[in-house]
C-alpha cells in the first residue's frame, strides 16, 4: 500500500515511547495522522501521491496500531492530545524536521490542533478532517450530538466496563458503520490492531482523556485567548454527521489567528478513504503553496 516508503519504530521523546512510522517521499515535510480506530494504513491511497511533493510521515498514535501502549493513570494524561502532540513532534525531529506542516483525520486531527497551539514554533499549516475542537463539542452537546457521538460517552466510561464489552466482538463494534469504504488490505490492518486487548483498553484511555483532560486544557486555552496560529484547512464529510450539524469553518475561525480554509468532501466521515481523489486535491492545493519556503532536510 506504501510503495517507497521506509518502515521504522521511533523512540519519541524523553518517555521513549515506540511509535511506528512509514516515511517516503521528498520535499518539504508533511506529518499525516490517523482516527480512530484505524492506524497509519488509513492513509495509503493519499500518501503515495502526496509523497511526489512532500516527504511524508505517516505515523501510528501511541495506542494505536503498532505503537507503544503506556500505562495510564487516573488523569489519564498519556492518553492526552499534549502527550500525543510531544510523540510527534519527536518524530519529526528524529527525521530532521523542526517545522513542518501536519494534516490529521478524527482523533490525529484532534493531536494535530493540539500540536499546533503547543508547538507553534513547529506546525506551519495544519489541516484538520471531519472534527471540531473537543471541548467545542462538549459544550455543544445536545440530543443529536450525544446519540450520533454515543460512542465518545460510552468508550470515556470507567475502566473495564467498555473493553469488556468491546473484547467481545470488536469487529460488531468498530466496524458498525460497515467495511465498503475500506481497501481489504487496510481493513485486515486494523482488525489486526483492534482486536489486541491492548489497543483495545489504548482507545478507550483516548476517550476518557478526551472527555477529561483534553477538553480541560481547550477550555482553558480558549478563555485565555491562545488561538492557532498558522493557516488551517478544515475538511468535513458532505454526508456526515459533523458538516450537516456545525457551521464548521465560522467554529475554526474562533480558534485561529490566521486565515481559516473550508470545504465539504461529497462523503462520509473516512474521507482519505471514501473520497480519496478529493481529499488528496483540496489538501495538496493547501499544503503546496508554501513549498519553496526552507523547511530543513531529512538526516
Amino acid at each position: 500500500m506504501f510503495d517507497g516508503f521506509e518502515l521504522s519504530t521511533i523512540e519519541a521523546g524523553e518517555e521513549g515511547v515506540a511509535i511506528r512510522v512509514r516515511c517516503g517521499g521528498s520535499g518539504p515535510p508533511l506529518l499525516l495522522l490517523h482516527g480512530h480506530p484505524q492506524m497509519h494504513a488509513m492513509w495509503h491511497r493519499i500518501a503515495p501521491r502526496l509523497a511526489r511533493d512532500f516527504t511524508v510521515v505517516a505515523a501510528d498514535l501511541r495506542g494505536y496500531g503498532d505503537s507503544a501502549k503506556p500505562p495510564t493513570t487516573p488523569d489519564h494524561a498519556p492518553y492526552s492530545k499534549r502527550a500525543m502532540a510531544r510523540d510527534q513532534v519527536a518524530v519529526m525531529r528524529a527525521f530532521g524536521f523542526e517545522r513542518f506542516h501536519v494534516a490529521g483525520h478524527n482523533r490525529g486531527g484532534r493531536v494535530a490542533y493540539r500540536m499546533a497551539l503547543d508547538h507553534p514554533e513547529r506546525v506551519l499549516k495544519l489541516a484538520v478532517l471531519d472534527i471540531l475542537p473537543t471541548w467545542e463539542h462538549f459544550r455543544r452537546t445536545d440530543s443529536a450530538f450525544a446519540l450520533g457521538y454515543w460512542h465518545w460517552f460510552f468508550l470515556a466510561q470507567p475502566h473495564d466496563l467498555p473493553e469488556r464489552l468491546i473484547a467481545s466482538d470488536p469487529d460488531a463494534f468498530y466496524l458498525r458503520r460497515g467495511t465498503s469504504m475500506f481497501a481489504p488490505e487496510a481493513l485486515a490492518e486494523y482488525r489486526r490492531c483492534f482486536r489486541d486487548p491492548a489497543t483495545i483498553h489504548a482507545m478507550c484511555e483516548d476517550y476518557r482523556a478526551g472527555a477529561t483532560i483534553d477538553s480541560a486544557i481547550d477550555e482553558a486555552d480558549h478563555a485565555a485567548g491562545r488561538r492557532i496560529a498558522c493557516p488551517v484547512l478544515a475538511l468535513w464529510g458532505r454526508r456526515g454527521f459533523v458538516g450537516g450539524h456545525y457551521d464548521v469553518p465560522a467554529i475554526w475561525r474562533d480558534w485561529t489567528a490566521g486565515p481559516v480554509e473550508g470545504q465539504a468532501i461529497d462523503c462520509g466521515h473516512y474521507l482519505p478513504e471514501e473520497a480519496p481523489d478529493e481529499t488528496y486535491r483540496a489538501l495538496r492545493a493547501f499544503f503546496v503553496g508554501s513549498i519553496s519556503a526552507p523547511l530543513g532536510e531529512r538526516r
